[in-house]
């Protein structure tokens, strides 16, 4: 799957890495539907790290198709509920 991380490139993330990412994801969505302001920003900058942990690094000259598209390191709860799906950033 092609992952683009807004402001920083695309990524190729195995589908076998999805649940991890999701659960993650879930987290995430948690906080931001309590407002937990703290706990989002915790868990955006680990769901990012963990992609690009997981993932391998599309050339910058490439400009592949992304199935999911996350938001910025520095993107604010408003920004990310903007993005939101009923389900959180990744799909189910």
């Amino acid at each position: 799957m092609i992952v683009r991380i807004m402001g920083e490139g695309q990524v190729n993330v195995a589908d076998s890495h999805l649940a991890e990412l999701n659960r993650l994801d879930d987290e995430l969505l948690a906080e931001m539907q309590s407002g937990d302001s703290p706990g989002f920003r915790r868990t955006l900058h680990a769901l990012l790290e963990r992609i690009r942990e997981l993932g391998e690094p599309l050339p910058d000259d490439s400009l592949e198709p992304s199935e999911l598209i996350l938001p910025a390191p520095d993107a604010t709860l408003e920004d990310v509920r903007k993005l939101l799906r009923d389900d959180g950033l990744i799909p189910g």
